[in-house]
Order: C-alpha cells, then sequence, then structure tokens
C-alpha cells in the first residue's frame, strides 16, 4: 500500500482522507520496513503537505492517542499549550517551557505536550526532567496535576504508544537532513485536548495552514507565529539555503508572521514587529540555549528574576501571547505587564518549586 501511495505523491497529487487513512495503518505496523516508511515521509514531504493532509493524519493520531481523565470542571474551562514545533535549528533555550511554568503561575491550566529532544541539544521533557518536574506521570496523575496545580506534563512516548513504530522512520529521515510531517504533528497531538494553543513553527508559509488544522481540530482560541531574526545590519539572517532564518516563537529580533482566531473573532493573518513592547538591543546569540543542565538553569534564573537580559524580553513576549490566547488578558501588552509581575513578585519561582515538589 504504501508504495501506491508513494507513487501518488511522486506524481503531485494529494492524498484523501480515507487514504492518508491507510498510510497511518502502514506508519503504525511494526513488520513494515522502516526503509519504506522514511520514502513515503519523505515524498509526502518533499510534494508538500496540505491543510487537509495534516488534519486527516492530526486526526488519525489523536484517536489513537492515551486520553487522560480530566475532570469536568477542568475541561469547562481554557485549557492552554504552548510550544514550538521544533526545526528551527538555532539552538535556542525552551523558550515555551519557561512561557508554561509562568502561565501556570498566573492560574492557567497548562497541559504542556512534549519530548525529549529530536533537533535540539535539550526538548521540554529533558529540561523539566532536569528542573526537578516529573515528565512520567500516569494519564491519571497528569489530570489530578492539572487540576491541582495547574500543570502537567504529557509525555509523547506515553501517549502515543502508536509513534515507537514510526521513530526508526523519523529517526532515518533525521539523519539524511530530511524533515518530516511529524515535524509538524506533534503539537497538534495533545492528548489532553486543550482548547487553547499557541504555536511556534520555523517558516512563516506554515502559520495559516497550521492555524486552519488547529480549528478544524475544534481548538477555540489559536494562535501560531513564525519569528523573524534580522542581523545586526538589519538584513535578514539566512538560513543555510538562503532563505531568511525564523524562531518557531514569537522574536523579539524582527517581525513575526501570525495567523490566529477566536470563538468571539474570525481568522486573522498579520505581521507583527515588537516594537512597542520595551525591548534591549539583542542578537540570536543572546537566546542561545545548550544542553539540558545549561537550559534549566537559564529557566531558573529567569523565573527568580535574575537574567533580565534579552532572554527574559523573549519570556515576556511570549507570555504576554499565551496569556492572551488563553483568554487571561486583554492584549499583549497587558500580558506582557502580568508576566513581569509573577517573574517579579515571586509566582513563578513559587510555582517551579511547587512542582518540583509534586
Amino acid at each position: 500500500m504504501l508504495n501506491v501511495l508513494i507513487d501518488t505523491l511522486r506524481r503531485r497529487e494529494a492524498l484523501p482522507d480515507d487514504q492518508v487513512q491507510s498510510a497511518l495503518g502502514q506508519l503504525t505496523n511494526e513488520s513494515v520496513p522502516a526503509e519504506l516508511k522514511a520514502e513515503f515521509l519523505t515524498a509526502l514531504a518533499q510534494k508538500g503537505e496540505t491543510t487537509a493532509e495534516i488534519s486527516a493524519f492530526a486526526r488519525g493520531l489523536r484517536g489513537l492517542s492515551v486520553q487522560p481523565p480530566i475532570d469536568p470542571e477542568t475541561r469547562a474551562g481554557e485549557i492552554l499549550d504552548v510550544c514550538g514545533t521544533g526545526g528551527d535549528r538555532l539552538n535556542t533555550f525552551n523558550i515555551s517551557t519557561t512561557v508554561a511554568i509562568i502561565a501556570a503561575s498566573a492560574g492557567v491550566a497548562v497541559a504542556k505536550h512534549g519530548n525529549r529532544a529530536i533537533t535540539s541539544q535539550a526538548g521540554s521533557a529533558d529540561v523539566l526532567e532536569a528542573l526537578g518536574i516529573r515528565i512520567d506521570l500516569t494519564p491519571e496523575e497528569a489530570a489530578h496535576s492539572l487540576r491541582e496545580h495547574r500543570f502537567a506534563f504529557f509525555f509523547a512516548q506515553k501517549y502515543h504508544p502508536a509513534f515507537k513504530h514510526i521513530g526508526p522512520a523519523r529517526k532515518l529521515c533525521a539523519e539524511r537532513g530530511q524533515r518530516t510531517i511529524f515535524n509538524f504533528l506533534g503539537p497538534l497531538l495533545n492528548p489532553a485536548r486543550p482548547t487553547a494553543q499557541l504555536i511556534g513553527v520555523p517558516r512563516p508559509q506554515l502559520c495559516e495552514p497550521i492555524a486552519l488544522v488547529l480549528q478544524s481540530l475544534g481548538i477555540r482560541r489559536g494562535l501560531v507565529v513564525s519569528g523573524r531574526i534580522e542581523s545586526t545590519s538589519g538584513a535578514p539572517k539566512a538560513t543555510s539555503d538562503g532563505s531568511p532564518a525564523h524562531l518557531d516563537e514569537f522574536s523579539t529580533l524582527g517581525e513575526n508572521t501570525v495567523a490566529e482566531f477566536y470563538q468571539d473573532r474570525g481568522f486573522t493573518t498579520s505581521v507583527m514587529a515588537p516594537d512597542n513592547f520595551p525591548l534591549q538591543t539583542a542578537t540570536l546569540a543572546d537566546l542561545a540555549g545548550g544542553d539540558r543542565d545549561t537550559n534549566a538553569g537559564i529557566i531558573r534564573r529567569i523565573l527568580c528574576g535574575e537574567d533580565r537580559g534579552p532572554k527574559r524580553d523573549a519570556v515576556l513576549l511570549n507570555t504576554a501571547a499565551a496569556l492572551f490566547v488563553a483568554g487571561k488578558t486583554k492584549s499583549l501588552t497587558d500580558g506582557w505587564e502580568l508576566a513581569a509581575r509573577l517573574i517579579d513578585g515571586g509566582d513563578a519561582t513559587h510555582k517551579l518549586k511547587a512542582l518540583a515538589a509534586n
């Protein structure tokens, strides 16, 4: 079956829903060779995934995930996830994970979905583990933590058992420098079924398609961003293929392409410069991270208010967006100010200590 679908993709033909489901059946079948799965994923990427294909893959994989028993009261409110797809290969520290902890300290229910590092030195699971926060919660424990502590980590490996049969093919693709649809899918597969999401993507062309996928999955409030990086001369910093480099986060270093939708407002796309915020002069090097322990140290210093440099600015801007998309604040400016108060007032570091003690 995969051979037939590979031929279809090489003819630049999109896969309808039924063929996507057939492909998923093959990808999650341990008897199908990893090399053939990698060939399919490569053909799909080279054709270019359509919004409909990404939606169909997301729905199918969500249906195969383990569902945590979230209580009705928590389910009735907003549940937030904030993450980047990864793949920008720019070696920044774990901005989204830092944002998630601050948002939880604001009283937002944060269901953080993530994994160990694939394209970076430290994934969200790695750095949370280094911070002393449990990443191996059972579905029942995670649901309890979300209710009682307003934060729970949903470790992808525990909630997506089918992925173990896809992993070898993804590894083959990664070794060849080939990105796959799974670079986009991670943030779309949160088993807690969040109602509000902030997602960062490494290319601005992905903002609208991923936002449309979120909307099709029933997310009530969604914001997808790709942040441009300007060099010190003001010209766009370029990637190895010559295209402008973008962070899978809100950038303090250049304009941000944003696609967003809310229940009470329609779907919009825009470009937002961060000029309205009190940003310090910075370069990409100022946002650099390292291994899990290095990044854990960075996060601790930001949350306790010790680091007040460009890394804090990046966290404040992204937290502003997270609090806004979760409906906690009415504007990004309000979100920035609230995030700063949560850090400076000790709420953020208190939340970190409470989560580590849980």
